[in-house]
């Protein structure tokens, strides 16, 4: 008898040894859904947080595609890291690929993740560029009205995108592409 197919086909990744950490960017940031030991600010080098993917499943839908965060070539990007013990790192990694790879939209890959107490090797998700899921760079009013008419199974893009500007803010961090979009969706709302 064939066990049904996952829903996500499971990266070619090898975890490191011992604890596992895990950079989130996006919703990551304040919905992780997993146990961990340790949650502190980091920054990964090479990438840049962007509204770059175009969301199936979770904030919108293949006919009505919303619009999340990715990781993007170039720049640098601050979020959080998140130390998963080792006796749980195969669960939490389990859980972020259902969560991150419904869709080939992102790829699961380890990369440097700079703490104030050094580097360490983190899972992280960025956007697929080969992938029709990928957006690329929009304009802030285009993104703004894709944002404004989404929603998928994990609730409204509007309720999304603020979440992340309002987790940003907390932190201290202004992206400033993300908060004008988020200002020209509020705008739509009224």
């Amino acid at each position: 008898m064939n066990s049904p197919p996952r829903p996500y086909t499971i990266p070619d990744i090898t975890l490191p040894p011992g604890d596992l950490w895990v950079f989130g960017y996006g919703s990551v940031m304040w919905r992780p859904g997993f146990n961990h030991a340790e949650r502190l600010a980091g920054r990964v080098f090479g990438y840049h947080r962007s509204l770059c993917v175009w969301s199936w499943v979770h904030r919108g839908s293949q006919d009505s595609p919303g619009l999340v965060l990715g990781l993007d070539v170039g720049g640098s990007c601050q979020g959080i890291a998140y130390r998963v013990p080792e006796a749980e790192k195969h669960d939490a990694a389990d859980y972020l690929y259902r969560r991150e790879l419904v869709t080939d939209g992102y790829e699961a890959m380890l990369h440097p993740v700079h703490l104030e107490r050094g580097p360490v090797t983190a899972l992280c998700f960025r956007a697929n560029r080969a992938h029709p899921q990928y957006a690329g760079r929009l304009d802030h009013q285009h993104a703004a009205e894709v944002v404004h008419r989404s929603s998928g199974v994990s609730g409204a893009n509007p309720d999304y995108v603020a979440s992340a500007v309002e987790q940003l803010h907390a932190m201290g961090i202004d992206d400033r592409a993300l908060r004008t979009i988020n200002g020209l969706v509020q705008t739509k709302k009224t």
